[in-house]
This record gives structure tokens, sequence and C-alpha cells, in this order.
């Protein structure tokens, strides 16, 4: 019998940016085809989500493992 692996935060947190990264582009998308106002905007605000949410989970990433870090450490 497979043994279920736990998933890791930073696991987690990778899978949250890439669900909501595919929404954003699914939304501009439809948004894009059914011709509304403010398209342009949108998509800016696309793209300017693509570059910075994966930056703020790299941060999110590494806070979480210095954190863990400091954690071990005043254990022992």
């Amino acid at each position: 019998m497979k043994e279920k692996r736990k998933r890791t935060p930073k696991q987690i947190a990778a899978l949250i940016c890439v669900i909501i990264l595919l929404c954003m582009y699914l939304i501009t998308f439809i948004v894009a085809c059914l011709d509304f106002p403010n398209v342009g905007r949108l998509f800016a605000a696309c793209l300017l989500t693509t570059v910075g949410l994966p930056i703020l989970l790299w941060i999110y990433i590494q806070l979480y493992t210095i954190t863990k870090k400091k954690q071990s450490e005043n254990e022992q």
C-alpha cells in the first residue's frame, strides 16, 4: 500500500500560486474575448501579477525557511 506523503508548506504555497495565476489568465482571456471596458487595465494587472506573485512566493519561502531554522535552533 502506498503511503501518502505529507505536503510541505512550500509545496502548498507554490500550488496556490499556480492556481491563482491560472485563474487570473483565464479571467483575463474571458474578459478580452467578451470585450469588456478597461481590458487594458486588467491585462496590465495580469502582467504585474505574473511577475509579482512568484517574487512574493519566493520571499515567503525564504522567511519560512529562516523562521523554521531559528525555531529548531531554539529547541536544541
